[in-house]
């Protein structure tokens, strides 16, 4: 054998070796993909069915807060019990209430802004760990009437159980539920409820599931109310 069909055969044996190391990786590829799919499916099938169902803000969910007449004009209010500017909302809520409760519906949904307040998942949390024991608003009050200290804090497990713990509440219960999938789901939902409606910021107020500003003073909210009530 010469020197060029020496070369040849040595061309021919590494196309060889190229081609069966092809055929390996298309089969490698072909199992991985097979195995891959039924994977990708089980876990979008998984995700979208551990959501749960989203509410729009017309429409009142099962779990929802609700408070007031319930055939008055509903107000949903998505909320942050970090958030200053709820705070002032919660203020102002509270001032116009008397006026206002036999002529509205008051609902509460969650809106955490995890990325600025730290706190206010934690918040949320005990929130809804105190409705599952039947005092929602009363923690609800605890939470923003309190909120320029507990947010200075550098922990705040200690200064919530002492709300429930002032509210009557089974501390340990209140840990175990606020584990739970259903509470964890349920702040979850209201947020992304809350997104698909248009919320961007909290607070943010529907009335009678339509997007409308914020009013600034308990006399400007009764005077909402009034008009959405004389326009039904």
């Amino acid at each position: 054998m010469n020197k060029r069909e020496q070369q040849k055969l040595i061309r021919e044996q590494k196309q060889q070796a190229a081609t069966k190391r092809n055929l390996s990786q298309k089969k490698i590829s072909n199992i991985a993909l097979i195995l891959l799919v039924p994977l990708l499916l089980i876990a979008v099938l998984y995700g979208l069915m551990g959501q749960g169902t989203v509410y729009p803000p017309d429409q009142l969910a099962p779990n929802d807060h609700v408070k007031g007449n319930p055939e008055g004009v509903q107000l949903m209010v998505y909320a942050d019990f970090q958030c200053p500017a709820c705070a002032a909302e919660h203020q102002m809520m509270a001032i116009a209430w008397p006026r206002i409760e036999t002529q509205v519906q008051l609902a509460f949904r969650h809106y955490p802004l995890t990325a600025t307040h730290r706190f206010a998942w934690t918040a949320a949390l005990y929130a809804e760990a105190a409705g599952a024991q039947g005092k929602f608003w009363e923690m609800y009050d605890q939470l923003f009437l309190n909120q320029a200290y507990w947010s200075g804090l550098s922990s705040v497990d200690e200064e919530f159980d002492g709300y429930l713990e002032q509210l009557g509440l089974d501390v340990a219960r209140a840990h175990e539920d606020m584990q739970s999938e259903a509470i964890i789901q349920k702040i979850r939902n209201d947020q992304r409820g809350g997104t698909s409606a248009g919320v961007r910021g909290t607070p943010a107020l529907f009335v009678n599931g339509r997007l409308t500003p914020v009013p600034q003073n308990p006399v400007d909210l009764v005077a909402l109310v009034n008009r959405a009530a004389s326009a039904e």
